[in-house]
């Protein structure tokens, strides 16, 4: 499990490195073309569960630390995938790898 740490206090969100992956490449192309993004996810049970909501400009202090040593190979339609839904009102969603006919599931919930 890798983490993504949000702002000067070092707000942590926990996700799987495969998937930590292809956000980080979402979120740095986004900020690199100059958008702001609400991302939304679902805390685990463990984390206190409950949906949340970050806003990341690209001002703001955003790390991204891997668990594992080996960087994933890149699934390029799953990373369209989670920029795509940047555009929806509910923001950006880490959705599921598995592509299918209907609405891009949240991992997690």
């Amino acid at each position: 499990m890798g983490n993504l740490y949000y702002g000067n206090a070092g707000y942590r969100v926990e996700i799987e490195d495969r998937a930590l992956a292809h956000l980080k490449i979402a979120i740095l192309t986004l900020l690199r073309a100059g958008h702001s993004l609400a991302f939304s996810f679902v805390q685990p049970p463990e984390a206190g569960s409950g949906r949340e909501t970050l806003w990341i400009t690209p001002t703001s202090d955003v790390r991204f630390r891997f668990n594992g040593s080996r960087a994933p190979v890149i699934n390029e339609p799953w990373v369209r995938r989670i920029i795509d839904t940047a555009k929806s009102p509910a923001g950006l969603r880490l959705v599921s790898e598995q592509a299918d006919s209907g609405e891009p599931s949240l991992v997690g919930g």
